[in-house]
């Protein structure tokens, strides 16, 4: 059976040298395959069999370090390598000054060796890194990199006496290369920010005395003391201290929520304003901090069929343009008696343009800072592919009760009979249910709050009937008309959707109240805002009752409702609404039950907030907050992320294309290749960013 692991790249630093890591390491010998996640400096192995082959390990650690000499293959966190930009800046400021004093020698007409000298000192200066690796990789085999291009156009520049322009090629690729470097670091880090969630520490509470230890090590049951402004390290019921929390990390809602004794507190909360002292329900690793960062962590290694493409299409286009720099070079002079130096200087500059750094970076980027982006939002997407795929939805089918319903019992309408109170059909319905966990008897106790305090002197629950509670000399029935029948009581006929209950004392019918599982606030404007995005079908399949499903569908307006449904037939007809798609079908669910049809689907939506731990593992994209509201934000960025996405490939393309034609006809020279290739790649860069500024 294939086993995968996870390891870091530590000082990973180059896209396109990740790109290159992950097609050689995936064509080892014992491997299934090899996925490097560039943003998040992880690589993801998975083997052919359930042995980890060291050898294998080996051999990826001499591909990396072969490609890119300071990465380092371990199974530490420390995978973020910090950018030497303060050191590239000073070099590349080193290199403008020497170019400024060549190019003022030749002004001035000072004798050639002089002048060139300096140019020589620049060139050296600004391309000592590309030179470097460009001479590394040649010793591996590596010829067509970016690096091997640069050198071969700028050095063949020189030899053709284009002194100036060889050595502000290489100049100004560095300062590319460094704002790329910059606006990348930038994207990482602001996404790094919004995951911030990860507890430095526990105040662990012990016979009154207070230690500051790892949350790792505080297990379920322990008490917890979290102070104004610290972050819940762990999953917790409040028992004492009342505040505000700031959730947003957690579920992107800005509103900060009140706390008090009873509160379910989850570890990435901040606390706000009072001291908490709280009870561990979930040791660390189990804590939804712990899933998060744990899901987010993996979400590089199912990456988007874009994404591959851009890999695959990097590792033909470079050799291609090669081949024809080339020929561009060579034909013209031996068929036609063409200059050989005029056609070589075309074919340099086909060369500078040929370096893919704008698609290998901005691509991933733009699904990364998408990524970031639904996170903060609360929307947890376990990868680029399944962005991809949440971009095109054609049918979303529903569960009911916890998905589109709250999932929990409300009373909805008190309807007393003549001449008596609402809040006394109330107070008797709750004296009836007082001594009953049934979840209809603890929505009437909810609603009646502190009316009722005495319990029943004799009780009998019958399932299917009600309850029979005697208070003193009253005796109260609490239940369906069946039992309004046994026991000769005349009631009135109600005709509201959901579960009455029926309330007699001594005989006496005082009227009915009715309970059902309420639709979530937001569910109507999230089914319009879904029709607004062209979904074609919206579904329900649900377990519930025929009755009470209905009511939910008509409110908000489905297209169709199966109720009754076992989570197989749940599985049968998610494949029969996939048989007739034109697009995605999307489950969104919340159950245990769920989880069968969540991971059959093609995408799986579950409502993290109080879903299952097996329905948020099957599920694809996981709701914090619960919010239906939240699935058309998440199509919003998707469809927005491949919007993006599409227009950096043609960008990218279109402009080095045009600037290759050009440069064929002599309309082109080295600082268009520089724009076609550094310049497009940081404007492809600044915006994959946009999909962070976005309003959706």
């Amino acid at each position: 059976m294939p086993r995968k692991i996870t390891c870091t790249l530590e000082n990973l630093g180059c896209a396109n040298c990740a790109a290159k890591m992950e097609h050689e390491i995936g064509a080892l010998k014992g491997v299934e395959s090899a996925i490097v996640d560039f943003n998040n400096k992880r690589l993801f192995i998975t083997f052919a069999s359930s042995a980890v082959d060291e050898e294998i390990i080996s051999s990826a650690q001499k591909i990396v370090s072969s490609i890119e000499q300071d990465v380092l293959i371990t199974f530490s966190e420390s995978a973020r390598k910090k950018l030497p930009i303060k050191q590239n800046v000073i070099r590349l400021s080193v290199g403008i000054v020497l170019y400024l004093c060549a190019f003022t020698l030749e002004i001035l007409h000072a004798p050639l060796p002089f002048y060139v000298s300096f140019y020589l000192l620049a060139f050296a200066v600004a391309g000592a890194l590309v030179l470097h690796t460009a001479a590394r990789n040649m010793i591996h085999g590596r010829i067509f990199d970016e690096n091997f291009l640069m050198c071969i156009a700028t050095i063949g520049a020189f030899a053709i006496f284009k002194f100036e322009e060889a050595a502000a090629v290489m100049l100004f690729y560095g300062v590319g290369e460094l704002l790329e470097q910059i606006a990348t670091a930038r994207s990482v880090k602001s996404v790094e920010k919004l995951m911030d969630i990860r507890p430095d520490y526990a105040n662990l509470l012990t016979e009154n005395v207070v230690m500051r230890v790892a949350p790792e090590t505080v297990g379920a049951g322990a008490l917890i003391e979290i102070r104004p402004g610290e972050k819940v390290p762990l999953d917790g019921e409040v028992i004492s201290g009342i505040s505000y929390a700031n959730t947003a990390a957690m579920t992107g809602e800005p509103m900060p929520r009140a706390v008090t004794t009873g509160s379910e507190v989850l570890a990435g909360f901040i606390n706000i304003s009072g001291l908490l002292t709280v009870r561990v329900t979930r040791p660390f690793g189990e804590s939804s901090a712990a899933r998060i960062l744990e899901l987010m962590k993996n979400a590089g290694a199912k990456k988007a069929k874009t994404e591959r493409f851009i890999t695959r299409f990097a590792r033909y286009y470079t050799p291609a343009v090669t081949i024809i720099a080339l020929l561009t070079a060579v034909l013209p002079w031996l068929f036609f008696g063409q200059s050989f130096s005029v056609w070589l200087y075309r074919a340099l500059t086909f060369l500078v343009v040929s370096c893919p750094c704008a698609l290998v970076i901005s691509v991933p980027l733009t699904f990364f800072a998408a990524l970031g982006t639904a996170s903060r939002a609360g929307i947890l997407i376990k990868g680029g592919g399944y962005l991809e795929l949440l971009a095109k939805p054609d049918t979303i089918i529903f569960d009911k009760t916890g998905t589109l319903t709250k999932g929990v019992f409300e009373v909805v309408d008190i309807a007393p009979t003549n001449g008596v109170l609402k809040e006394t059909l109330l107070k008797t319905a709750a004296m009836a249910e007082a001594a009953s966990n049934h979840p209809i008897a603890l929505s009437i106790r909810r609603l009646a709050g502190n009316l009722v305090t005495e319990k029943p002197d004799a009780f009998t629950e019958t399932p299917g009937l009600g309850i029979k509670a005697v208070f003193g000399k009253s005796e109260i029935l609490a239940g369906n008309e069946k039992l309004m029948i046994e026991n000769n009581v005349l009631f009135e006929k109600y005709s509201q959707i959901g579960t009455v209950i029926h309330v007699a004392e001594n005989g006496k019918y005082l009227g009915c109240i009715s309970v059902a599982d309420v639709i979530k606030p937001d569910a109507a404007a999230a089914l319009k805002a879904l029709r607004i995005l062209k979904v074609r079908k919206t579904v329900m399949l649900t377990g519930d009752n025929k009755a009470g499903a209905e009511l939910v569908a008509q409110n908000l307006e489905l297209l169709a409702l199966h109720a009754g449904l076992l989570p197989q037939q749940k599985v049968e007809l998610l494949e029969e609404y996939q048989k007739n798609a034109s697009g995605t079908v999307v489950f969104v669910g919340d159950g245990i039950n769920d989880a069968p049809v969540l991971a059959r689907a093609d995408i799986g939506i579950a409502m993290g907030g109080i879903g299952s731990d097996a329905a948020v593992e099957a599920a694809d994209v996981v709701i914090m907050t619960d919010e239906i509201s939240k699935i058309p934000v998440a199509i919003g960025i998707a469809r927005f992320t491949m919007q993006i996405a599409r227009q950096n490939i043609i960008l990218a393309l279109t402009i080095k294309f045009a600037v290759i034609i050009l440069a064929a006809f002599g309309l082109a020279n080295m600082w268009a290749a520089v724009f076609a290739d550094v310049g497009v790649a940081l404007l492809a860069v600044l915006n994959a960013m946009r999909v962070q500024v976005k309003r959706y």
